[in-house]
């Protein structure tokens, strides 16, 4: 998961925002509504590439609130204090450790794919880390630091093609910038929205995202978001060369983990069922053409 949705941690609250975003797009035109005109100044949405096979909604205008650059360099922060702490308990895998050596192999697979969804992506300097734990978790975060625990991969005995899927849901949480809209729904919700629309350049924003740490290791997702998560990435994964079918067995291995004691950490921020598996099931033809083109030129 992204560090925002790092279960060590205690959670907020998970309330969507991309159907409220959805619903404000909707509304009549022709009456004047000044936050609604300023959100639209503040940023277009990206939408989904022209290619795209899954269909998803244009990424959520809030995220036009906080800085990315200032956002990212907070991540950045947060991601060396974990790396440093792990290194310190001697659970921090090294660079000859062959499961971490998959990783950054299926990493390097995959991100030439993330940058039709965000082109800051390009500009990321991802890092791909293992980290000795019990934990089933993974997470990325703004700017592209991805980490997995170990025990997602023991434990539920992960294939590259499911350890692809983890990272490719990942991934897009960094992409679609869920984690940068998630603190302006916050923050707004506190400083006031109305208020920050008359902040020239938004700089008390670059203030605030500059010591945002902390919510990184709190904010966790809306189901909107985690929808979006899986279908990009499973996108993501495809494009890559890995088996789509595969998205469906790693939920189905989620779910028998969950019967154990309190359940995977992943799924106290990731919702699971029957629903996201059909969702997965119903897509998977979407991107299996990708897939089959992928592993034709190897």
């Amino acid at each position: 998961m992204c560090l925002a949705c790092y279960a060590a941690f205690p959670s907020g609250d998970a309330s969507g925002d991309a159907a409220g975003d959805a619903a404000a797009a909707a509304r009549p035109a022709h009456r004047w509504n000044p936050r609604r005109a300023f959100l639209l100044a503040a940023g277009a949405a990206a939408a989904a590439p022209a290619l795209a096979q899954v269909q998803v909604d244009g990424a959520s205008r809030l995220r036009n609130f906080v800085p990315a650059e200032e956002l990212e360099t907070a991540s950045g922060q947060e991601y060396g204090k974990l790396l440093a702490q792990a290194r310190q308990q001697g659970a921090l895998a090294p660079d000859s450790y062959a499961p971490l050596q998959r990783l950054r192999a299926i990493a390097q697979r995959l991100i030439p794919h993330t940058y039709a969804w965000n082109a800051r992506a390009q500009g990321w300097r991802w890092e791909v880390n293992l980290i000795g734990s019990k934990q089933i978790n993974a997470f990325c975060m703004p700017g592209g630091k991805i980490a997995f625990y170990t025990g997602l991969l023991t434990q539920l005995k992960l294939s590259d093609d499911e350890s692809a899927m983890v990272m490719g849901h990942e991934m897009a949480h960094a992409v679609r910038e869920h984690a940068r809209a998630r603190i302006a729904k916050s923050q707004g919700t506190s400083i006031g929205l109305s208020v920050l629309s008359q902040v020239l350049g938004l700089g008390q924003l670059g203030d605030m995202a500059a010591n945002i740490g902390t919510q990184l290791l709190t904010l966790r997702f809306s189901r909107d978001d985690e929808i979006d998560a899986d279908l990009v990435g499973l996108e993501i994964a495809a494009r890559g060369g890995f088996n789509p079918e595969a998205s469906i067995s790693l939920w189905e291995k989620m779910g028998q983990a969950s019967g154990g004691s309190g359940g995977p950490a992943f799924l106290s921020t990731h919702p699971r069922g029957p629903e996201r598996i059909e969702r997965l099931r119903e897509n998977v033809p979407r991107v299996r053409g990708l897939y089959e083109q992928a592993v034709r030129r190897g």
